[in-house]
């Protein structure tokens, strides 16, 4: 069973940046790399929003509309980690953001989760 660690959060002004990590652990780099992984978020008083999701190798990323353009998901897969590089963040975008693997597209169900990050984009 794969346990997940996000980091990275933390306080941004609104149209700044933050990179979230999150850290694969229990598996191995050839399980990891098997993981389609996504990335996603609640605000409060809100519903699990799906945000990104890539597939195992990497080789393909999908977006929610709402962050097209602006945010970034990438993996290293020899160091069984997922990244989420977020820019020009919108106070609305403020959430406990988790990874999860699985859920590369909304469709797609998810498997573990992280226990999340914290980002709250305030000026």
């Amino acid at each position: 069973q794969v346990q997940l660690a996000e980091s990275g959060g933390g306080l941004a002004q609104p149209g700044g940046s933050l990179r979230l990590s999150c850290e694969a652990s229990g598996v191995t780099e050839a399980t990891f790399s098997m993981y389609a992984m996504s990335w996603v978020r609640q605000a409060p008083g809100k519903g699990i929003e799906w945000v990104s999701g890539i597939d195992s190798e990497g080789s393909n990323t999908y977006y929610a509309e709402s962050v097209k353009g602006r945010f970034t998901i990438s993996r290293d897969n020899t160091k069984n980690t997922l990244y989420l590089q977020m820019n020009s963040l919108k106070p609305e975008e403020t959430a406990l953001y988790f990874c999860a693997s699985g859920g590369a597209t909304p469709a797609d169900n998810i498997g573990s989760w992280g226990p999340g990050t914290q980002v709250t984009v305030s000026s």
